[in-house]
């Protein structure tokens, strides 16, 4: 079994991210992705306190693809610097961490 990751990433509304979501796994980039209710970030830019409305993401993929998913996130991110977080899933259910890596082994057919 392969080393999972939980990558976190924040769109500004909620289709960018499903779209996302949809190609991440047509592409076997990741076997699940949750695209979370909106919430509030606060946080500094620029020297600026912002507050936002944001979209949540957490995907669920092996660790050797974590620079073909970056890739895709900034490639369809509308923001200059997006957040881009992978945290290693070092303990977990066993079956679903096998799951995670076999439906990101399949092939496209």
């Amino acid at each position: 079994m392969e080393e999972a990751i939980i990558i976190l990433t924040n769109f500004p509304e909620r289709d960018g991210a499903v779209q996302l979501a949809r190609e991440l796994i047509a592409q076997r980039l990741a076997a699940c992705v949750n695209v979370l209710a909106a919430c509030t970030s606060i946080y500094r830019w620029r020297g600026e306190v912002e507050t936002a409305q944001e979209v949540p993401m957490l995907i669920k993929t092996r660790a050797a693809l974590y620079q073909e998913v970056e890739a895709a996130i900034r490639k369809h991110h509308p923001y200059e610097l997006p957040e881009i977080i992978a945290v290693p899933a070092s303990c977990g259910l066993p079956d679903y961490l096998q799951w995670v890596t076999d439906e990101t082994l399949i092939a496209i057919e």
